[in-house]
């Protein structure tokens, strides 16, 4: 909202936004995701997203309450076991391989047998 304008009524602010090029549009999001350097993410349920459109540039103004996530999934000790099963490489190598992967099993199992 444009300080200053409190009180005025929405239909004449969006005639005079329109009348200075702007235009706004409701976007139906139900999820944005912002990925963050480190390989965090802020994730942001059920947001209220609305585009302007000035001079043709578009501008996205995301509302909600944020959570922020870390970029690594814990990975299951039993994906670990699986991958040890499948490979005959240690713990440790499994695990780097199923993290590399994002937590595929398969992908890791053939990573490691490469």
């Amino acid at each position: 909202m444009i300080p200053g304008m409190r009180g005025m009524d929405p239909r004449a602010m969006q005639r005079m936004m329109k009348q200075m090029g702007m235009e706004t549009e409701e976007i139906p999001a139900t999820k944005v995701t912002f990925e963050l350097e480190g390989g965090k993410k802020l994730i942001i349920a059920d947001p209220k997203v609305t585009a302007m459109t000035m001079q043709g540039q578009k501008t996205y103004t995301v509302m909600g309450a944020a959570q922020e996530e870390s970029g690594k999934k814990e990975i299951p000790a039993e994906d670990i076991t699986m991958v040890v099963d499948a490979t005959g490489k240690s713990k440790t190598d499994a695990k780097k391989a199923l993290e590399e992967h994002d937590g595929d099993i398969a992908a890791a199992i053939t990573a490691l047998k490469e």
